[in-house]
């Protein structure tokens, strides 16, 4: 993996990780079209660099958490069960989907239907998404928790899980998104911290695996910074249908690039 790989997989990670169209589903396909043989460092790589992404949200929102304990509560029991499933199943969800680019797909496809369902509840006056996150309540945080534990399965997308499910529990787009975005900092940074422990040896094998590592999660934060920003002002007057639509276009596009 060289300098310019380095630098385009940031891009992808930073502009991905909080939109709701899964940063690692992007990242494996981006990765196979540029021809990254996937080794112990492109692993670690994909998932340490999500630590960059989050330092966007840290610089955004840290005033915020660490000033209102109601929220900061809120969030760590949010964390409980991803960190559950996180440490219990990991490994056997990874080991199948990881390992079949068309499952992935196929679960990248429906996400984007349920994304126009929930869009279409909306429209009905089935689902009423209203409320904002002081509202939230220690029970519903925990349900919250339960929807994102749903993205260690690649192709769902953390974002999208924790978006979609605060928005079936009555609380609008953009404040759902900021919920999402301050959940992704204690969820990603224990993911990151642990794949770094884990692979510790991967990443001081060498100083290129450091710079490697160093340089991709800088490029993230940087995107990611633009990410954010951007999707707050978006759900402030849009839906999530072009992202529905945009994970189902794209995803047939890629099953037939599979099969033909």
């Amino acid at each position: 993996m060289d300098i310019l790989h380095t630098i385009i997989l940031g891009i992808v990670e930073g502009i991905t990780e909080f939109l709701p169209i899964s940063s690692t589903f992007h990242l494996i396909w981006t990765s196979r079209f540029m021809g990254i043989e996937e080794n112990e460092l492109v692993k670690l790589f994909n998932v340490f660099i999500q630590s960059g992404a989050i330092l966007a949200v840290v610089f955004l929102y840290w005033k915020e958490i660490l000033t209102n304990r109601e929220l900061f509560t809120k969030l760590v029991i949010s964390l409980i069960p991803t960190a559950v499933v996180g440490l219990v199943l990991y490994d056997m969800i990874k080991g199948i989907f990881f390992e079949s680019e068309l499952g992935t797909t196929i679960i990248f496809i429906l996400v984007g239907f349920i994304f126009l369902l929930v869009e279409y509840l909306i429209v009905k006056k089935v689902l009423f998404p209203k409320n904002d996150i002081k509202n939230l309540t220690y029970s519903q945080a925990l349900l919250v928790g339960l929807f994102q534990a749903l993205a260690v399965i690649p192709g769902v997308s953390r974002a999208g899980a924790v978006l979609v499910g605060m928005m079936i529990l009555g609380f609008n787009r953009s404040e759902s998104a900021k919920y999402s975005f301050m959940l992704s900092i204690p969820t990603i940074a224990a993911a990151s911290l642990f794949d770094f422990i884990e692979m510790r040896d991967v990443v001081f094998a060498s100083t290129d695996n450091m710079i490697t590592l160093i340089i991709g999660s800088l490029v993230a934060l940087v995107s990611a910074f633009i990410g954010v920003k951007w999707l707050i002002r978006y759900l402030q007057n849009h839906s999530l249908a072009i992202f529905g639509w945009y994970r189902i276009i794209l995803g047939i596009i890629l099953i037939l690039f599979l099969i033909i």
